[in-house]
């Protein structure tokens, strides 16, 4: 599961990241189209994601409100900015954190309700919101179409959380059942599982673990029906050792497709229509629980192969990938300064050295790339002092 990874990574990282010495502005490396990038428009706060990007250009994922204690879906379309709301009021917390990808205009994501949380639990949600607001309430996963949300229904449990949805109207996920699993650490209690919701408005339906494992959580999924996460304990409901086996299901059973020998972070993020899938992996079973991931790009043909990392870096991740096989995501430093990363053609390069002019951001992840291969993600803002979703355009020379 992402869950902990690109967002609290990032936002630890971020600060760092406006030091870390790209090229922008040097010319394209050979192979690589040049990008114009461009900051999108908050909701008041000094932090904003693009976590998706379609073939219809929509960018999608959160921005702060004013103060930063809250955060909201958005949606960036058409040269305009879309607050997408919550389930609970304007002082809930609502995200799009994952490559969402469909046309149909159909977003996914989680958003606070104003329903107090029974359990107490953090759950999954409340490691992508602000830490004064983002837990004490029911959290759902909700599709969002034409201007309304509308609330997932869970196992039997407390809690939701949507990922993707394609165009066959499918949103996959994961959900708590009523299982008070002993694998949890607290303040989680209950069990949960993947599941994908629809087509049907009410329909839900449950993607088991592997055989010996309690909990599943879904990431992503195609338009064939294949569905990508994670199987592994309950633990804290945020990766780690939830996240013990990378998992591909076809027609509801659940395979493994292979590690980079870590025990923990094996989390699969995006899958293209062809069946190739990109996450990232701990680099090896020394690394234990701590989180030390590699990019991996998996494929039936030649199973789970790491992508490396940019120069002089430590970890990295891979975190969308298009229909051409091009792939984004991030690499860090020792340090954890950040770079957004471009993976094409076996070659790799910080997508900062693709800029085309000084824009005065420096791209610290890169979370979704479509068809066109226009990506969006998290930039620095020096002039500003803000964290700012982009848009990179390749260039037509």
């Amino acid at each position: 599961m992402k869950l902990i990874a690109p967002v609290v990574l990032a936002a630890l990282v971020a600060v760092g990241a406006a030091v870390a010495g790209v090229g922008v502005g040097t010319p394209p490396r050979e192979g690589f189209a040049s990008y114009e990038v461009a900051g999108l428009s908050s909701l008041g706060g000094t932090s904003s994601v693009g976590y998706s990007i379609n073939d219809r250009g929509w960018v999608a994922g959160r921005s702060n409100l004013s103060g930063n204690q809250v955060r909201h879906a958005t949606l960036w379309r058409h040269g305009g900015l879309t607050d997408l709301g919550t389930l609970g009021g304007p002082e809930r917390n609502s995200a799009v954190l994952w490559p969402v990808k469909n046309i149909r205009g159909i977003v996914s994501g989680i958003a606070q309700t104003d329903e107090p949380d029974p359990l107490g639990e953090r759950w999954s949600c409340g490691f992508f919101f602000p830490a004064a607001t983002g837990t004490g309430y029911r959290c759902l996963g909700f599709r969002w179409e034409r201007g309304v949300m509308t609330p997932l229904p869970t196992l039997g449990g407390t809690h939701g959380f949507a990922t993707g949805t394609n165009n066959r109207g499918e949103t996959v996920g994961w959900a708590e059942n009523t299982v008070f699993d002993p694998t949890c650490e607290a303040p989680q209690k209950l069990q949960f599982r993947a599941v994908v919701w629809g087509p049907g408005k009410h329909r839900i339906r449950e993607l088991p673990p592997l055989p010996g494992d309690s909990v599943s959580a879904a990431t992503a999924l195609n338009d064939r029906g294949q569905v990508v996460g994670i199987s592994g304990i309950c633990d804290q409901a945020a990766g780690r050792l939830s996240a013990i086996h990378n998992v591909l299901w076809e027609d509801g059973r659940p395979v493994e497709i292979g590690d980079l020998g870590g025990v923990a972070w094996n989390t699969p993020m995006a899958i293209n229509q062809r069946g190739a899938v990109v996450g990232f992996a701990n680099a090896g079973a020394e690394d234990g629980t701590a989180f030390n991931p590699r990019a991996f790009l998996w494929t039936k043909d030649h199973g789970i192969v790491p992508l490396g990392t940019l120069q002089d870096d430590a970890t990295s991740q891979a975190l969308g990938i298009n229909e051409r096989g091009q792939i984004v995501g991030q690499s860090c430093d020792a340090d954890d300064n950040c770079r957004a990363a471009l993976w094409q053609g076996g070659a790799r390069t910080d997508l900062n050295a693709l800029l085309s002019h000084d824009s005065g951001l420096v791209l610290t992840t890169a979370n979704d790339i479509d068809d066109l291969g226009r990506i969006t993600g998290q930039a620095f803002d020096a002039e500003t002092g803000r964290f700012v979703a982009f848009l990179a355009t390749p260039g037509r020379d």
